[in-house]
């Protein structure tokens, strides 16, 4: 059986209790850099897109989510991936 990224991020955090601790935006794409305090008292850290489905993150990363992904970001995004795909494809 093949988990899904976001399944297994889900399994996780129900094993590990994190909490946002830091979140950078980077890019023009307005990557979100989320970096999470663990219960052992270490960092998780992992990126959001605007592609990425945040209906099940805290309410801070979903705010910022709707402030700063406009229709434009995730356009711009997808033409982004696209060619980033094309040029793997082409080599």
């Amino acid at each position: 059986m093949v988990l899904e990224l976001t399944t297994l991020m889900s399994l996780i955090k129900q094993r590990i209790k994190m909490e946002l601790n830091k979140i950078e935006v980077t890019t023009e794409h307005n990557l979100f850099q989320i970096r999470e305090l663990t219960d052992s008292g270490g960092y998780h850290r992992r990126v959001l897109t605007p592609s990425d489905d945040v209906s099940s993150e805290v309410q801070e990363i979903k705010d910022r989510a709707e402030a700063l992904w406009t229709d434009e970001v995730k356009a711009s995004w997808a033409t982004f991936q696209a060619e980033q795909q094309a040029e793997r494809e082409a080599e």
